[in-house]
């Protein structure tokens, strides 16, 4: 068959193969047709070099040798010459081959006496291999350089004709066609991963912070003005602009969680999201999950892939608090996202990479749980980068009154009362008290005053002050006493909610916020029926 017929029977099957061949089998095909392309010719090596995009270099992909010996001089005998290597070094090893073909250059080499003078590397390396000829041909698309294709010769020197350059352009822009939609077609599997992966994301963050915005936040501003409040309140003001990890560490009902809020709103990160994990809260089985999310089908009731919540404070900062109620096992996946800002999901194998700032908190003594062997050493130093206690109420006292009037203030309204004084005798027994539940403590403690005072004057509960057991049970009491007043307000009137002369205009609430407080409470109407 004469080589244009042979030459014509090649493109219809390249053409008829890359017409409908798939993006992710397009290299498989790229193989084969150097294998075809270096058997037409009767040459023997055939290669692909890509441009990247990333850094605009470009590299060996797609490259296929034939099994043969090469003689150099008279007696001499080389290795057989192989294929190219993925990633082989073209910058360093030919680096004047290179350069003509990123200006659109076609190199032909008959033989290396034809290599100029400055091409030191291209001798040296095609003497190394055995190389006796090389033909190089940039290829574009759309204007943009993609690709070039090569081959080579061992066995005797080759006069690269006009027609086989040109039989070596056809075949490679059938093949840097191919090139181009593969990557498109990648680009594209990669844009929609990188959305979906984004949409499951802000889903999440979504999720989460409706939680946050359902939950009961406490005191929702630090108020004080004692002097170890102001201590504290200056750490925040120096750490909150570095990336330092910071450990909060002070009693239960403290406000450590309204300092990592002030730290992370003072920080480089305040425009992404504080995320919080409440490690006690977490059953054990459950905090690895939770940190660093779950693939589908990880673990029984796993129906679909979740991030965690280090993914969902990629650029913010994550609050663990509790840090101290971390199992050991999970210790040290935690201690490594710290190093290295990397993980796998639960049941996942792919690493990913996060850049978190790290505030956590703790009541427990992280010391003894680390003489105990219940806490890792090098992970407190991870965390405590920056420590800062945070002082009880009881060595701040002269805040109480501060803290007695702000409660008061955010809710009376809510609560349906206008408290315009409290009298000298309340106050001083609040100062005077040793509050264990700290701020949390004082603040339900007015809260249930507030439901009990009637008039204009805050009236003290006559449990105040009885004992640890009734501090500890103060926000059950609170809530079945609200729950209480909440019931009664609304037989009196009705249940009516919306309308005049309703028990959300009564209370001082707007009716939605009156329905989310019934919601919350379990408060439902006895009687068949719905409020209106």
């Amino acid at each position: 068959m004469e080589p244009a017929d042979r030459f014509e029977r090649l493109l219809i099957d390249l053409s008829t193969r890359f017409a409908g061949v798939p993006g992710e089998r397009v290299d498989g095909e790229i193989d084969r047709a150097l294998e075809q392309l270096v058997e037409f010719l009767d040459t023997d090596r055939g290669s692909l070099a890509e441009v990247r995009p990333d850094d605009q270099g470009i590299v060996v992909t797609h490259s296929f040798a034939r099994p043969v010996s090469c003689t150099g001089g008279p007696g001499a005998v080389r290795p057989a010459l192989e294929a190219l290597p993925p990633s082989f070094p073209l910058a360093r090893m030919i680096p004047w081959v290179l350069d003509q073909v990123r200006r659109g250059e076609v190199v032909r080499v008959d033989r290396l006496d034809d290599l100029p003078p400055g091409a030191i590397e291209e001798r040296r390396y095609a003497d190394s291999v055995g190389i006796q000829s090389h033909l190089a041909v940039p290829l574009s698309v759309g204007g943009r350089w993609v690709c070039a294709l090569a081959t080579a010769t061992a066995r005797s020197p080759r006069r690269w004709t006009d027609e086989t350059v040109q039989r070596m352009r056809i075949v490679g822009q059938i093949l840097a066609n191919a090139v181009h939609r593969r990557n498109i077609e990648r680009d594209l599997r990669e844009s929609l991963g990188e959305v979906r992966r984004l949409n499951e994301r802000l889903d999440a963050e979504n999720t989460y912070l409706r939680e946050e915005i359902e939950s009961e936040a406490g005191f929702e501003q630090i108020v004080g003005k004692s002097r170890a409040l102001r201590e504290v309140l200056d750490h925040v003001g120096r750490v909150a602009p570095t990336e330092a990890a910071v450990l909060l560490l002070g009693e239960t009902g403290t406000g450590k969680e309204l300092l990592a809020r002030a730290i992370h709103a003072r920080s480089k990160r305040r425009e992404r999201a504080l995320i919080k994990v409440h490690c006690a809260a977490l059953p054990p089985s459950l905090v690895e999950s939770e940190l660093f999310g779950h693939e589908k089908g990880a673990f029984t009731g796993a129906t679909s892939a979740k991030p965690g919540r280090f993914e969902l404070a990629d650029g913010g900062t994550l609050f663990l608090d509790e840090v101290g109620e971390i199992p050991p096992e999970v210790q040290v996946k935690l201690l490594r996202v710290l190093q290295d800002g990397e993980f796998e999901r639960v049941g996942g194998t792919r690493t990913r990479r996060v850049d978190v700032r790290i505030v956590a908190a703790t009541n427990r003594d992280l010391a003894g749980a680390i003489e105990a062997g219940r806490f890792r050493e090098d992970l407190y130093y991870r965390l405590a980068a920056f420590p800062i206690r945070v002082p009880p109420l009881r060595e701040r006292r002269e805040d109480v009154p501060l803290l007695v009037w702000d409660t008061i203030q955010r809710r009376q309204a809510e609560l349906g009362r206008r408290i315009e004084r409290v009298p000298d005798a309340v106050m001083r027994a609040l100062a005077g008290y040793g509050w264990p539940g700290n701020v949390r403590e004082l603040g339900n403690v007015i809260e249930r005053a507030l439901i009990l005072s009637a008039g204009p004057t805050l009236r003290l509960d006559v449990e105040f002050g009885a004992g640890p057991r009734q501090a500890a049970d103060a926000p059950e009491r609170f809530a079945d006493m609200e729950r209480a007043h909440l019931l009664r307000v609304l037989e009196r009137h009705r249940w009516r909610i919306n309308g005049a002369g309703n028990a959300a205009e009564a209370l001082g609430l707007h009716p939605n916020t009156l329905r989310s407080r019934l919601k919350r409470l379990g408060v439902t109407r006895p009687s068949a029926g719905s409020s209106t």
